[in-house]
């Protein structure tokens, strides 16, 4: 059997995959798409000896009948299921072994994110200080955007001719 502490980090790549794209996840239960995740990124499967079909019935054997999820337990057993299909050559014991240093300390991948490229066009269009007229008052010299008071014009209620030079002073004045 594996010693306590590959025990312990299996036990936690079980949880970082349980909770895995789920937010409502605890990491006590694994659900069969994250299982499966767990196979695909640990190497568990590996097409030939371990496919996802056989994934998906380990995962159907050692879950309770009217379950949705396996816990740590079930989750090891699982992984005593598939460790003789996966290495073939060694002994139940061996293979478990080495299935637990397949799936230990690992973390979910997360392949084909995709990035946000900026192409030539995509960069011209989106560039604020080639902007002109009307749509250049949108944005500050920093190209942020200046929200409301760069879309619409915003009226001035103080009483006063826009552009007046003495804006402001009439109750100085009038105070003396």
């Amino acid at each position: 059997m594996a010693e306590s502490t590959e025990i312990a980090e299996l036990e936690e790549s079980f949880r970082k995959f349980a909770v895995y794209g789920d937010t409502k996840a605890t990491g006590q239960e694994m659900n069969g798409k994250n299982w499966a995740k767990l196979c695909k990124d640990c190497k568990v499967t590996d097409g030939k000896g371990v496919t996802s079909t056989d994934v998906d019935i380990v995962f159907s054997k050692v879950k309770g009948k009217t379950s949705r999820c396996i816990n740590v337990e079930e989750f090891k057993k699982a992984l005593e299921e598939l460790a003789p299909k996966r290495f073939k050559d060694k002994s139940k014991e061996e293979a478990f072994d080495a299935m637990c240093q397949l799936v230990a300390g690992k973390e979910p991948v997360n392949v084909g994110v995709t990035k946000a490229k900026s192409v030539g066009a995509v960069e011209r269009l989106t560039d604020t200080s080639k902007y002109t007229g009307s749509h250049k008052e949108r944005f500050d010299e920093t190209g942020k955007g200046k929200g409301k008071s760069g879309r619409e014009t915003l009226v001035d209620n103080s009483g006063y001719v826009s552009a007046y030079k003495n804006a402001g002073t009439y109750d100085a004045k009038v105070k003396k």
